[in-house]
C-alpha cells in the first residue's frame, strides 16, 4: 500500500519536524539530539511548576507530542513506531524540562515504556530531581490480566494532571490526582481491520462481517472476533462492558476516540449511538469525537469513561493550548428550529383556465410521444435517460393538472416549478425548476408571459453556468423565447427551435451537461437531446389540431 512518506527510517523525524513548522507559534520546540533523541517540549514551562513528561512510540498521532502546550504535557518523548524511546531521550526530557517543581512521568503500561521511563527516572533522582511516575493501564479487553494495556484513557491522566500543574499544584498533588484517575479509567477498542506499518503493509486479518474486539493500539490482534452488524451493535457493546468494569460515580466523562482512519461520518454516526443510548444519562462530559489516540490507519473506535468528580470535571472542561486536545462539553438532545414559515406556507388554490389546461395536456402528450427518440438520442451522447426524465415529469403534470391554479400565470409558474423539482430528477430538471421560479417572480398583471419565462431562462443560464452555443436545451430555447417576446408567432418559434436544435449537431465540444464527457467524434451529427426535446416540443404544439 502506497503511503506518504520518504524514508521509513526518517518518518518520525520528518513528521515531528512537520509539527514544529506549524507549532512554532504555541511555544514549542524540540531538544537537539536527532534523530536518537526525538522530544517536543515547550519553551514557555516555568520551573517552579511541576513538569509532566509523556510519550512512547509514535504512531499514535496525535498522541503524545501533539499533546505538548500549555494545560497538558510539558514534554513529549517520541520512540519509532511502535517501539518506545530510549532512556536517554526520556532521561534529556526530564533534564530539559524540570525544575524546583519536580516531574511527573505518565507511561503507558508497555513493559518496554515502564522500563525505559522508569530507569531514565532512577537516573534523574540521582541527579536531585524530583521525579515521580503514574502507569496507565486502563484496557479492560482481558479481565483479571496483571498487567493492562494502556490506551486512550491516558488522556485523562495527562489532561487533569497539566490543569493542576498549570496551577500551581505540588508534584505530590499532581502525582495523587493522577493515580486516582488511572486507576479509575476504563477504555476499550473495537476494529474492522489492521493498520498499516510503514514500508511493511497490513496484515488483512478481520474477514467480512467481523470486528475485532478489544484491541491495543500497536496493530496486535483484538482479544475476541465478533460478528459485526453495524455502529449501533459496536456502541451498543463498548458501553455495556465499560459501564460493567467502571466504579459506580453519579456521572462520567466519555472520550471518543477514532483509531486512525474510521471517517468523520462514521464518528458522528458512532457519537450518536453512543450519546443516545440509556447510559447516556450518566455522561457528564464528551471528549471527541476526534483522533486522539491512534494505531497508524487503523479502522476502529477505543471509548474510554471516567468516573467524575468536581476536580475531575473542572480540569476537564478548563481550556488548554494544544490544538489536538478537542476539548470536553456536555451533551445533550439534538435541538431543532422551526423551518420558516414561507417553506410551510399553502400552494396557491386550484383554478380553471381551458386553454391553459388544453396547452398543457397537449405538451405532455407531445413530450410522451418522444420518449423513445430522445433515449435514443440520449443514448448516443449521455446516459440514455432524457427521454424518461421528461416523460416521467409529463406524466406527473397531467396527472395532478386539475389540483394547479391554471387562473394566473405567477401562481401557474410557481406550481410548476415546485411540481418540476418532485418528479423530474437530474440537472435538467432543477434547471428548468429554476426558469419557472424566476418566472413566476418576474410575472405581473401586466407582463407577457413569454417576457416572464425569458427573464427565468436568464436565472437559469446564470445559474447553471451554460449559455447558447454550449450545446444544451438552451440552444433551441433561446432563439424561440427571443421570437415570442419580439411579437413572432408560435410557428415561428418552432423554427427558431429547430433551426437551434439542428445546429447542435455540428456542435463537436459540449461545455455543460452529460456530453461534455463525451468525445467530440461521437457528438458530431447528433442533435443535444435537451434541445431536440424543445424542439419537439414546439412543433408538436403547432401542430395540434
Amino acid at each position: 500500500m502506497a503511503q506518504f512518506i520518504n524514508a521509513k527510517e526518517n518518518l518520525v523525524v520528518d513528521s515531528i519536524d512537520g509539527v514544529l513548522r506549524t507549532g512554532v507559534s504555541q511555544g514549542l520546540a524540540r531538544l537537539d539530539g536527532y534523530p536518537h533523541i526525538k522530544v517536543l517540549c515547550r519553551t514557555d514551562h516555568k520551573g517552579s511548576r511541576v513538569a509532566v513528561i509523556s510519550g512512547g512510540g509514535s504512531g499514535h498521532e496525535p498522541a503524545h507530542a501533539g499533546y505538548v502546550g500549555k494545560g497538558m504535557l510539558t514534554a513529549g518523548v517520541c520512540g519509532e513506531v511502535f517501539a518506545s524511546p530510549s532512556v536517554n531521550a526520556v532521561l534529556a526530557a526530564i533534564l530539559a524540562v524540570t525544575g524546583k517543581g519536580g516531574c511527573l512521568l505518565v507511561v503507558t503500561n508497555y513493559t518496554g515504556d515502564r522500563l525505559n521511563f522508569g530507569l531514565a527516572a532512577e537516573k534523574a533522582r540521582a541527579l536531585g530531581k524530583k521525579v515521580e511516575m503514574v502507569v496507565v493501564g486502563d484496557d479492560i479487553a482481558i479481565p483479571g490480566i496483571a498487567q493492562p494495556r494502556g490506551i486512550s484513557g491516558t488522556l485523562f491522566v495527562q489532561k487533569i494532571a497539566g490543569y493542576l500543574s498549570e496551577r500551581g499544584a505540588s508534584l505530590a498533588e499532581v502525582s495523587k490526582a493522577a493515580q486516582q484517575v488511572a486507576k479509575s479509567a476504563v477504555s476499550l477498542g473495537i476494529s474492522l481491520s489492521s493498520c498499516t506499518l510503514p514500508g511493511i503493509g497490513r496484515e488483512d486479518r478481520v474477514p467480512e462481517g467481523k470486528a475485532e474486539l478489544g484491541l491495543g493500539i500497536h496493530g496486535e490482534p483484538g482479544v475476541e472476533l465478533i460478528d459485526f452488524t453495524g455502529a449501533k451493535q459496536a456502541a451498543a457493546i463498548l458501553c455495556a462492558k465499560l459501564f460493567a468494569h467502571v466504579a459506580k460515580a453519579h456521572s462520567y466523562a466519555v472520550i471518543i476516540n477514532n483509531l486512525g482512519s474510521t471517517t468523520p461520518l462514521e464518528m458522528g454516526l458512532i457519537t450518536n449511538e453512543i450519546l443516545s443510548s440509556s447510559l447516556a444519562k450518566k455522561i457528564k462530559l464528551v471528549v471527541g469525537p476526534a483522533v486522539m489516540m491512534t494505531s497508524l490507519d487503523m479502522h476502529g473506535i477505543s471509548v474510554s469513561l471516567l468516573p467524575l468528580t468536581p476536580r475531575f470535571e473542572k480540569a476537564l472542561a478548563a481550556d488548554a493550548a494544544p490544538l489536538a486536545w478537542p476539548g470536553a462539553f456536555p451533551h445533550g438532545k439534538p435541538k431543532t428550529i422551526r423551518l420558516p414559515a414561507e417553506l410551510k406556507s399553502k400552494s396557491a388554490k386550484p383554478s380553471a383556465n381551458p386553454e391553459l389546461s388544453g396547452i398543457i395536456e397537449r405538451a405532455c402528450d407531445v413530450l410522451l410521444a418522444n420518449e423513445t427518440l430522445l433515449n435514443a438520442l440520449d443514448a448516443k451522447v449521455g446516459d440514455g435517460d432524457t427521454g424518461s426524465t421528461i416523460a416521467g415529469a409529463a406524466r406527473n403534470l397531467k396527472a395532478g393538472l386539475g389540483k394547479m391554479p391554471l387562473a394566473n400565470a405567477g401562481d401557474f409558474f410557481a406550481s410548476l416549478s415546485e411540481n418540476l423539482t418532485k418528479t423530474m430528477g437530474g440537472s435538467s430538471g432543477v434547471l428548468l425548476a429554476i426558469l419557472f421560479a424566476a418566472a413566476s417572480v418576474a410575472t405581473t398583471k401586466n407582463s407577457a408571459w413569454a417576457a416572464s419565462l425569458q427573464v427565468g431562462l436568464c436565472r437559469m443560464m446564470e445559474y447553471g453556468g451554460a449559455s447558447a452555443g454550449d450545446r444544451t436545451m438552451i440552444d433551441a430555447l433561446e432563439p424561440a423565447l427571443a421570437a415570442l417576446v419580439s411579437g413572432k408567432s408560435l410557428a415561428e418559434a418552432a423554427i427558431a427551435a429547430r433551426k437551434g436544435a439542428d445546429a447542435t449537431a455540428k456542435m463537436t465540444k459540449a461545455k455543460a451537461g452529460r456530453s461534455a464527457y463525451v468525445s467530440s467524434a461521437n457528438l458530431t451529427g447528433i442533435n443535444d437531446p435537451g434541445a431536440e426535446a424543445v424542439a419537439c416540443l414546439l412543433e408538436g404544439l403547432v401542430n395540434w389540431k
